[in-house]
């Protein structure tokens, strides 16, 4: 037994605990495609795509990789908008250039904010959803999405509410 834990020791030498990608810091003691996945804007599919792309086992550990597959994983990220078809980008004909690209990170966060503030200066139906802070793409209102934090109706308290109104009319006569 203790002949194998010097060995368990050399493999977290070799371990990197966090691989940073852009501005974004992944988990290395995952696998490559759920440690792609945790990005904004990358989800499983895209992960698969990526490592089959950059030719890594997609079950391999993320740390244990070389420093220059990595680096080539990072490079298949940063280009990934330009390797698949406009259809599997995650913004399709930006408002303002026109262009398709595929958004991650924080870059994905920002643009999508943007995208909200000029839905609600230009007074759209979605930006008055989004102001108002109601459910935006159509969902029921009529019971569900309560911010008050009431639950049902408290028969209770409307008994005690009665009753001391009731007294109180009494006293007054």
């Amino acid at each position: 037994m203790s002949a194998e834990e010097p060995q368990e020791q050399e493999d977290d030498e070799d371990l990197r605990y966090f691989v940073r990608i852009g501005q974004t810091d992944l988990d290395g003691t995952k696998s490559v495609e759920r440690s792609l996945s945790e990005m904004n804007g990358i989800g499983r599919r895209t992960a698969r795509l990526i490592a089959e792309e950059a030719g890594v086992d997609r079950t391999a550990t993320f740390g244990r990789l070389d420093d220059d597959v990595i680096d080539e994983v990072v490079e298949v990220v940063e280009n990934y908008a330009n390797e698949v078809p406009d259809w599997l980008n995650n913004r399709q004909s930006d408002f303002y250039t026109g262009e398709t690209t595929h958004e991650i990170g924080n870059d994905l966060q920002l643009t999508r904010q943007h995208d909200i503030n000029r839905m609600k200066m230009i007074d759209s139906y979605k930006g008055t959803r989004h102001k108002r802070g109601q459910k935006v793409r159509g969902q029921r209102t009529k019971s569900t999405g309560r911010t008050e934090g009431t639950i049902g109706v408290n028969v209770e308290e409307i008994r005690e509410e009665q009753a001391e109104e009731g007294g109180e009319e009494g006293e007054g006569e």
